[in-house]
């Protein structure tokens, strides 16, 4: 598995990346519809940027991508040090194999070795997702609430659990 920064010519395996996702229930936030070329440059443009965004390629076919992960500033000075909309994705195909906890790592560790600019990276997690809530514990994230009725199912609504991790590297 080869793992690099993404570039805009990403856009369209992006695009099938996350339109696979999502056509599995509980995958990401977004059901296969609304995930557009409009949706995915938006957060590729900003991630470049502002932030952060590496993607993981096939290994027998570069051209195809099994995994990304994304973060960019709001662009509000008073959260200019905070990484937020972090998003990972993983293809059904190559889920298990640890792939979604080397991305994290790599993205978390690029940001303490050369992002003395971020203090702070913030992402949500379903309540279900238990799997995904565990991981980023595991590498030092913290529960910091939870955010009731958020999620709408088919049959049921369930809680966001909003999660943060501080750069120790860090520069104020």
């Amino acid at each position: 598995m080869r793992y690099r920064t993404a570039t805009l010519e990403d856009l369209d395996p992006l695009v099938k990346l996350y339109k696979t996702v999502a056509a599995n229930e509980g995958g990401i936030a977004r059901l296969e519809n609304e995930i557009t070329s409009e949706y995915i440059r938006g957060f590729l443009e900003k991630s470049l940027e502002t932030g952060l965004i590496i993607v993981g390629e096939n290994p027998d076919d570069a051209s195809e991508l099994v995994a990304e992960i994304h973060g960019y500033k709001p662009g509000i000075q008073v959260f200019d040090h905070v990484l937020g909309d972090v998003t990972i994705v993983v293809h059904p195909d190559f889920q298990g194999r640890k792939i979604g906890r080397t991305i994290l790592m790599i993205f978390l560790d690029e940001i303490v070795r050369n992002r003395p600019d971020i203090g702070r990276v913030e992402l949500i997690a379903r309540e279900s997702n238990e799997k995904a809530i565990a991981l980023y514990q595991s590498v030092g994230f913290l529960i910091e609430g939870r955010l009731e009725m958020r999620i709408k199912t088919a049959d049921h609504y369930e809680a966001d659990i909003p999660m943060g991790w501080q750069n120790p590297n860090y520069e104020l």
